[in-house]
This record gives structure tokens, C-alpha cells and sequence, in this order.
């Protein structure tokens, strides 16, 4: 499992200072990339590769809100690893690990020239499987 915070900036709520539920998710993919930059892999090395990852499918359940200034805490695991894509599951915590939010992200990799699925790198594959 990885963890990784984020403080939430007013930019982030609405005039109630309230985050807006969209920024939940910006908040689970800046978890997601810096557990690959935490195994190596950093995503603009990867793009000048021709490798990408996009994002096929969320599910999202939002159980309280987060205010502005409050830390959160994403935690994200892979639940499923198959060749060309993964399923993380995310939850976002506040500082008093009061669950805010669970999400389901199926992310997968693709060639950013054809924009088709393919598989991962082997050395990609066996580092995020040694992180589960």
C-alpha cells in the first residue's frame, strides 16, 4: 500500500469550503503518480517512450466532505494487475482517519501514437507486482 497527502487549498473548495467532488479524483492520479516516481518510473520518461496511462473506469463513493486547509491522506493499492491494465483501489482519509472517500480506478496502459492498450514493460510489470 502507498500513502501520500495533500493539503487542501482554497482553490480546491467552493465558497463553502467544501472540495468539489471533481478534485477528489485529481487528488487519487497525483497518488498514483508519485507511487510510480516512489518505484522509478517517472511519467515523462515513460511518455517520451511512447507509454501512457489513461484512466477506463471510476467508481467513486463520497462518504463526507473535506474542508479547506485539512491534510488528507490517499491511501492506494493495486487490487488487480493483468498485462496492459490495473485496478487501484483509493481512499482518502482526514487528518482524524475519518474515511472521505473510496474509489475504483481502472487505469491501463497504452501507446500514446496508436492510443491502443499495450502491454506493460516487464520491469514496470514485476515492480508494481512486488508493491502490492
Amino acid at each position: 500500500m502507498h500513502k501520500w497527502s495533500v493539503r487542501i487549498y482554497y482553490e480546491d473548495t467552493d465558497a463553502g469550503g467544501i472540495v468539489y467532488y471533481a478534485n477528489y479524483l485529481k487528488f487519487a492520479e497525483r497518488a498514483r503518480t508519485e507511487w510510480l516516481r516512489e518505484l522509478g518510473y517517472d511519467q515523462d520518461v515513460l511518455l517520451e517512450q511512447n507509454l501512457g496511462f489513461v484512466v477506463k473506469r471510476v467508481e467513486m463513493h463520497n462518504y463526507a466532505p473535506a474542508r479547506f486547509n485539512q491534510l488528507l491522506s490517499i491511501e492506494s493499492q493495486i487490487v488487480e494487475l493483468k498485462g496492459a491494465s490495473m485496478v487501484f483501489q483509493q481512499k482518502i482519509y482526514n487528518q482524524s482517519s475519518e474515511l472521505l472517500v473510496a474509489a475504483d480506478i481502472q487505469v491501463v496502459c497504452v501507446d500514446q501514437l496508436k492510443m491502443k492498450a499495450r502491454k506493460m514493460p516487464r520491469t514496470l510489470l514485476g515492480d508494481l507486482t512486488r508493491g502490492i
